[in-house]
Protein backbone atom coordinates (compact mmCIF):
# COMPACT_ATOMS: atom_id res chain seq x y z
CA UNK A 1 0.00 0.00 0.00
CA UNK A 2 3.36 2.09 -0.38
CA UNK A 3 2.92 5.04 -2.96
CA UNK A 4 6.46 6.16 -2.90
CA UNK A 5 9.67 6.07 -0.77
CA UNK A 6 12.73 8.08 -0.12
CA UNK A 7 16.42 7.12 0.14
CA UNK A 8 18.42 7.59 3.15
CA UNK A 9 20.26 10.31 3.94
CA UNK A 10 16.76 12.60 2.35
CA UNK A 11 16.57 16.21 1.73
CA UNK A 12 13.02 17.82 4.08
CA UNK A 13 12.18 19.35 0.79
CA UNK A 14 11.94 16.19 -1.24
CA UNK A 15 10.12 14.60 1.54
CA UNK A 16 7.52 17.63 0.91
CA UNK A 17 7.13 16.51 -2.19
CA UNK A 18 6.42 13.26 -2.14
CA UNK A 19 3.97 13.94 0.72
CA UNK A 20 2.52 16.63 -1.11
CA UNK A 21 1.90 14.39 -4.54
CA UNK A 22 0.76 11.51 -1.70
CA UNK A 23 -1.96 14.05 -0.58
CA UNK A 24 -2.84 14.84 -4.24
CA UNK A 25 -3.53 11.40 -5.20
CA UNK A 26 -5.76 11.12 -2.41
CA UNK A 27 -7.41 14.53 -3.03
CA UNK A 28 -8.29 13.26 -7.26
CA UNK A 29 -9.42 9.87 -5.60
CA UNK A 30 -11.97 11.01 -3.50
CA UNK A 31 -13.07 13.64 -6.52
CA UNK A 32 -13.28 10.70 -8.93
CA UNK A 33 -15.32 8.63 -6.48
CA UNK A 34 -17.69 11.71 -5.39
CA UNK A 35 -18.14 12.55 -9.44
CA UNK A 36 -19.17 9.10 -10.21
CA UNK A 37 -21.61 9.16 -7.59
CA UNK A 38 -23.13 12.40 -8.31
CA UNK A 39 -22.53 12.46 -12.29
CA UNK A 40 -23.43 8.55 -12.78
CA UNK A 41 -27.04 7.91 -12.67
CA UNK A 42 -29.44 6.92 -15.12
CA UNK A 43 -29.60 7.57 -18.37
CA UNK A 44 -30.98 6.99 -21.87
CA UNK A 45 -34.82 7.81 -23.14
CA UNK A 46 -36.31 6.01 -20.32
CA UNK A 47 -36.04 8.96 -17.84
CA UNK A 48 -37.78 10.70 -20.87
CA UNK A 49 -41.44 10.98 -20.13
CA UNK A 50 -43.72 12.55 -23.47
CA UNK A 51 -46.45 11.19 -25.75
CA UNK A 52 -46.98 14.16 -27.63
CA UNK A 53 -45.84 14.26 -31.18
CA UNK A 54 -43.46 16.87 -30.14
CA UNK A 55 -41.51 14.78 -27.69
CA UNK A 56 -41.90 11.89 -30.28
CA UNK A 57 -40.11 14.13 -32.51
CA UNK A 58 -37.25 14.70 -29.55
CA UNK A 59 -36.54 11.54 -28.83
CA UNK A 60 -36.18 10.64 -32.86
CA UNK A 61 -33.71 13.63 -32.95
CA UNK A 62 -31.61 12.12 -29.94
CA UNK A 63 -31.63 8.91 -31.36
CA UNK A 64 -29.70 10.20 -34.64
CA UNK A 65 -27.54 13.11 -32.71
CA UNK A 66 -26.19 10.28 -30.17
CA UNK A 67 -23.57 8.48 -31.94
CA UNK A 68 -22.03 11.52 -33.61
CA UNK A 69 -19.27 13.73 -32.31
CA UNK A 70 -20.82 16.80 -33.03
CA UNK A 71 -21.71 19.68 -30.13
CA UNK A 72 -25.71 19.91 -29.59
CA UNK A 73 -27.68 22.94 -28.26
CA UNK A 74 -30.90 22.22 -26.81
CA UNK A 75 -32.94 25.75 -25.85
CA UNK A 76 -36.19 25.92 -24.09
CA UNK A 77 -37.79 27.30 -21.40
CA UNK A 78 -36.09 26.67 -17.59
CA UNK A 79 -38.00 23.05 -16.52
CA UNK A 80 -38.36 21.86 -19.80
CA UNK A 81 -36.00 18.83 -19.01
CA UNK A 82 -32.85 20.07 -21.01
CA UNK A 83 -30.41 18.32 -18.44
CA UNK A 84 -32.65 15.20 -19.13
CA UNK A 85 -32.05 15.38 -22.68
CA UNK A 86 -28.39 16.18 -22.15
CA UNK A 87 -28.19 12.83 -20.18
CA UNK A 88 -29.80 10.53 -22.95
CA UNK A 89 -27.46 11.86 -25.83
CA UNK A 90 -24.59 10.86 -23.14
CA UNK A 91 -26.05 7.68 -22.76
CA UNK A 92 -27.38 6.59 -26.00
CA UNK A 93 -23.56 7.78 -27.77
CA UNK A 94 -20.12 5.88 -27.42
CA UNK A 95 -18.97 7.84 -25.00
CA UNK A 96 -21.43 6.43 -21.99
CA UNK A 97 -18.72 4.42 -20.14
CA UNK A 98 -17.30 7.97 -18.91
CA UNK A 99 -18.79 10.99 -17.49
CA UNK A 100 -21.56 13.42 -18.30
CA UNK A 101 -20.60 16.27 -16.03
CA UNK A 102 -22.78 19.33 -15.30
CA UNK A 103 -22.03 22.95 -14.84
CA UNK A 104 -24.49 25.55 -14.57
CA UNK A 105 -22.84 28.50 -16.10
CA UNK A 106 -25.54 31.15 -14.53
CA UNK A 107 -25.24 29.81 -11.16
CA UNK A 108 -21.32 30.69 -10.45
CA UNK A 109 -19.58 33.68 -10.29
CA UNK A 110 -18.19 35.51 -13.40
CA UNK A 111 -14.71 35.22 -10.98
CA UNK A 112 -14.66 31.86 -10.67
CA UNK A 113 -16.22 30.09 -13.39
CA UNK A 114 -12.62 29.78 -15.69
CA UNK A 115 -11.68 27.90 -12.58
CA UNK A 116 -14.23 25.44 -12.56
CA UNK A 117 -14.27 25.12 -16.34
CA UNK A 118 -10.39 24.81 -16.36
CA UNK A 119 -9.10 24.08 -12.95
CA UNK A 120 -6.46 25.39 -11.30
CA UNK A 121 -3.19 25.70 -9.27
CA UNK A 122 -2.08 26.25 -5.47
CA UNK A 123 -2.01 29.51 -5.17
CA UNK A 124 -3.53 30.90 -8.37
CA UNK A 125 -5.44 32.98 -6.63
CA UNK A 126 -7.36 34.22 -2.96
CA UNK A 127 -8.00 30.86 -1.41
CA UNK A 128 -6.92 28.66 -4.11
CA UNK A 129 -5.18 26.30 -1.06
CA UNK A 130 -4.87 23.11 -3.52
CA UNK A 131 -4.49 22.58 -6.97
CA UNK A 132 -7.83 21.38 -8.19
CA UNK A 133 -9.22 19.66 -11.55
CA UNK A 134 -11.36 21.48 -13.63
CA UNK A 135 -15.04 19.99 -15.52
CA UNK A 136 -12.90 19.80 -19.11
CA UNK A 137 -10.85 17.38 -17.00
CA UNK A 138 -13.15 15.38 -15.29
CA UNK A 139 -15.06 14.88 -18.35
CA UNK A 140 -11.92 14.10 -20.46
CA UNK A 141 -13.21 11.11 -22.81
CA UNK A 142 -17.10 11.63 -21.59
CA UNK A 143 -19.46 14.96 -22.27
CA UNK A 144 -19.33 18.34 -20.79
CA UNK A 145 -23.02 19.54 -20.06
CA UNK A 146 -22.98 23.65 -19.91
CA UNK A 147 -26.41 24.57 -18.53
CA UNK A 148 -27.71 27.81 -19.38
CA UNK A 149 -24.98 28.83 -21.80
CA UNK A 150 -26.25 32.16 -22.49
CA UNK A 151 -25.48 33.62 -19.57
CA UNK A 152 -21.38 32.78 -19.85
CA UNK A 153 -19.36 36.49 -19.93
CA UNK A 154 -18.39 37.43 -22.70
CA UNK A 155 -14.64 37.23 -22.54
CA UNK A 156 -15.06 33.66 -21.03
CA UNK A 157 -16.69 32.72 -24.39
CA UNK A 158 -13.08 33.49 -26.24
CA UNK A 159 -11.42 31.13 -23.96
CA UNK A 160 -14.04 28.80 -24.32
CA UNK A 161 -14.11 28.93 -28.13
CA UNK A 162 -10.38 28.47 -28.00
CA UNK A 163 -10.60 24.94 -26.45
CA UNK A 164 -13.60 23.74 -28.57
CA UNK A 165 -11.25 24.85 -31.15
CA UNK A 166 -7.59 23.13 -29.99
CA UNK A 167 -9.02 20.78 -27.46
CA UNK A 168 -6.79 21.99 -25.00
CA UNK A 169 -7.02 23.30 -22.26
CA UNK A 170 -4.46 25.83 -19.48
CA UNK A 171 -5.39 25.79 -16.19
CA UNK A 172 -5.80 29.12 -14.10
CA UNK A 173 -2.31 30.32 -13.16
CA UNK A 174 -0.38 27.14 -15.20
CA UNK A 175 1.40 27.30 -18.45
CA UNK A 176 0.68 23.51 -18.82
CA UNK A 177 -1.51 22.71 -21.27
CA UNK A 178 -3.66 19.67 -20.82
CA UNK A 179 -5.27 18.18 -23.96
CA UNK A 180 -8.74 17.13 -23.50
CA UNK A 181 -11.64 14.89 -25.55
CA UNK A 182 -14.63 16.33 -24.73
CA UNK A 183 -18.08 16.54 -26.13
CA UNK A 184 -19.40 19.90 -25.29
CA UNK A 185 -23.51 19.93 -24.74
CA UNK A 186 -24.83 23.40 -24.02
CA UNK A 187 -28.57 24.49 -23.12
CA UNK A 188 -29.85 28.06 -22.82
CA UNK A 189 -33.36 29.20 -21.78
CA UNK A 190 -32.24 32.78 -23.92
CA UNK A 191 -32.46 34.02 -27.29
CA UNK A 192 -29.11 33.74 -28.17
CA UNK A 193 -30.04 35.40 -31.78
CA UNK A 194 -31.07 38.64 -29.46
CA UNK A 195 -27.99 37.85 -27.52
CA UNK A 196 -25.62 37.88 -30.11
CA UNK A 197 -27.35 41.27 -31.64
CA UNK A 198 -26.72 42.85 -28.54
CA UNK A 199 -23.15 41.52 -28.32
CA UNK A 200 -23.52 39.39 -25.18
CA UNK A 201 -22.92 36.51 -27.16
CA UNK A 202 -20.26 35.54 -29.56
CA UNK A 203 -21.19 34.63 -32.81
CA UNK A 204 -17.95 32.18 -34.01
CA UNK A 205 -19.27 30.18 -29.98
CA UNK A 206 -22.73 30.07 -31.69
CA UNK A 207 -21.83 28.45 -34.51
CA UNK A 208 -19.24 26.29 -32.48
CA UNK A 209 -21.96 24.56 -30.22
CA UNK A 210 -24.85 24.37 -32.15
CA UNK A 211 -23.66 21.94 -34.79
CA UNK A 212 -26.92 20.06 -34.06
CA UNK A 213 -29.87 22.21 -32.19
CA UNK A 214 -32.95 20.49 -30.52
CA UNK A 215 -35.53 22.58 -29.39
CA UNK A 216 -37.84 21.45 -26.33
CA UNK A 217 -41.54 23.18 -26.22
CA UNK A 218 -42.84 24.77 -22.99
CA UNK A 219 -45.43 21.82 -21.51
CA UNK A 220 -48.35 24.09 -22.56
CA UNK A 221 -47.54 23.74 -25.98
CA UNK A 222 -47.54 19.67 -25.08
CA UNK A 223 -51.16 19.06 -23.14
CA UNK A 224 -50.53 15.40 -24.09
CA UNK A 225 -47.81 15.09 -22.12
CA UNK A 226 -49.67 16.77 -18.68
CA UNK A 227 -51.06 13.39 -17.10
CA UNK A 228 -48.21 11.02 -18.10
CA UNK A 229 -45.87 13.25 -16.36
CA UNK A 230 -48.35 13.64 -13.31
CA UNK A 231 -48.60 10.27 -12.94
CA UNK A 232 -44.89 9.36 -13.23
CA UNK A 233 -44.58 12.23 -10.43
CA UNK A 234 -47.49 10.53 -8.66
CA UNK A 235 -45.66 7.07 -8.64
CA UNK A 236 -42.57 8.22 -7.58
CA UNK A 237 -43.71 10.23 -4.75
CA UNK A 238 -45.96 7.39 -3.64
CA UNK A 239 -42.73 4.96 -3.59
CA UNK A 240 -40.51 7.53 -1.68
CA UNK A 241 -43.56 8.36 1.17
CA UNK A 242 -44.20 4.31 0.96
CA UNK A 243 -48.16 5.45 0.42
CA UNK A 244 -48.44 2.09 -1.94
CA UNK A 245 -50.33 2.64 -5.41
CA UNK A 246 -52.33 6.05 -5.96
CA UNK A 247 -54.27 6.50 -9.36
CA UNK A 248 -54.70 9.83 -11.10
CA UNK A 249 -58.86 9.95 -11.39
CA UNK A 250 -60.27 11.52 -13.89
CA UNK A 251 -61.54 14.67 -12.07
CA UNK A 252 -58.27 15.92 -10.61
CA UNK A 253 -56.61 15.05 -14.60
CA UNK A 254 -58.81 18.23 -15.69
CA UNK A 255 -57.94 20.77 -14.12
CA UNK A 256 -53.85 19.92 -14.58
CA UNK A 257 -54.44 19.05 -18.34
CA UNK A 258 -56.33 23.18 -17.79
CA UNK A 259 -53.14 25.05 -16.31
CA UNK A 260 -51.32 27.16 -17.70
CA UNK A 261 -47.78 25.78 -16.21
CA UNK A 262 -45.67 28.72 -16.26
CA UNK A 263 -42.49 27.69 -15.16
CA UNK A 264 -43.03 24.49 -16.42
Amino acid sequence: GAFDFVLKPFDVAAVEVVVRNALQLQQYRTENRYLRERYEGPGGLDELIGVSPAMQEIFALVRRVAPTKGAVLITGETGTGKELIARAIHHLGPRREHLIVPLNCAAIPAELLESELFGHTRGAFTGAAAARMGKFEVANGGSLFLDEIGDMPVPLQAKLLRVLQESVIEPVGSNRRVSVDVRVISSTNRDLAARMAEGAFREDLYYRLNVFQIHVPALRERRQDIVPLARSFLDRYARELQRGALHLTQDAAQPLEAYAWPGN
